[in-house]
């Protein structure tokens, strides 16, 4: 952990590994460490480990602490690291403490295990988190986790809570959270968090949110890159052109099986040549058929590139 404010290092490609295992099940820090590796020396702007893509879900508090140590250690400061939290409050506080303990600089509290709590409890559990470690706070606003305005606001408002993240694509809820938290004088950092984020990106920046997590960059940090520099530099042609050809296609497939935003991200890593084992269990492998279908999305937004590959 640097001692520079989280919220001023989070820029560019925002990279979530996959969590790596061996034949046998268990954690495969190895190809962990080289996957982290090779995306912060792809250009990452950041590495958020243990989180949605890393199985945050699958994973126990040893297993945990050991993936965001070895995430802090391969990283050596030069990007920020931030971690993933979740459940109850009492057990999301026990993960934000790990966390900090192995050197994390920040969380990214997805939503509460279960329950379908309202707009005060949400508050609550948000403010319990935030208090509870000296690290900055992402809130991950999707499926039982959906916030007003008003709750934006107030969130803002907390030490310690930077961001927001957006898992549920509505673009009017979230262009009134940033209306409501901006005439309060307040900020926060917005996150396109969708998956396959770059689909929505445009849509997205038209509100002014140009933060987003890839998944592509897993796999493939070379389309992933080409388009975040067309993206943000307003080259509309090649937006357009990787949407048409690579995006929409990967998002078409990811829709055809539970679990695809996952495993198939995680399926494509071991294309590229990095074992990384196979999903854990309640979520399950992608149809070969499938695989193919991936295969030929990958090398079409690489020829979309002029990548040979």
């Amino acid at each position: 952990m640097t001692s520079a404010p989280l919220a001023g290092r989070l820029d560019g490609l925002l990279f979530f590994p996959v969590t790596a295992y061996g034949p046998d099940g268990t954690l495969g820090l190895d190809a962990f460490r080289a996957h982290v590796r090779a995306g912060v020396e792809a250009g990452a702007g950041a590495v958020f480990a243990c989180c949605g893509t890393g199985e945050f879900h699958a994973l126990t508090p040893e297993e945990y602490r050991a993936c965001v140590t070895a995430a802090v250690e391969e990283t050596a400061g030069r990007v920020p690291v931030v971690a993933g939290t979740g459940y109850g409050t009492a057990l999301a506080i026990r993960y934000a403490r790990i966390a900090e303990e192995a050197g994390a600089d920040g969380l990214l509290a997805m939503p509460p295990y279960l329950v379908v709590a309202d707009q005060e409890g949400l508050l609550r559990h948000y403010t319990a988190l935030a208090g509870a470690t000296g690290l900055d706070v992402i809130v991950y606003q999707r499926d039982n986790a959906v916030l007003t305005p008003k709750t934006a606001v107030e969130l803002a408002r907390l030490d310690g809570v930077i961001g927001l993240k957006d898992g549920l694509g509505d673009l009017d809820l979230m262009q009134r959270m940033v209306s409501a938290v901006r005439a309060e004088g307040l900020e926060l950092l917005y996150f396109n968090g969708l998956p396959t984020a770059e689909l929505t990106g445009p849509a997205y920046r038209g509100i002014g949110v140009t933060l987003y997590s890839s998944a592509v960059f897993c796999f493939a940090p070379d389309i992933a890159l080409a388009f975040h520099r067309a993206l943000n530099s307003g080259d509309d042609a090649t937006v357009d052109r990787l949407i048409d050809g690579f995006y929409r296609p990967l998002v078409e497939l990811r829709a055809k099986g539970r679990g695809y935003a996952v495993s198939l991200v995680k399926a494509a890593v071991r294309m590229g040549g990095l074992d990384v084992g196979e999903v854990r269990p309640p979520l399950s492998e992608p149809a070969p058929a499938h695989l193919e279908e991936l295969a030929a999305i990958i090398g079409r937004g690489r020829a979309l590139l002029g990548d040979p590959r």
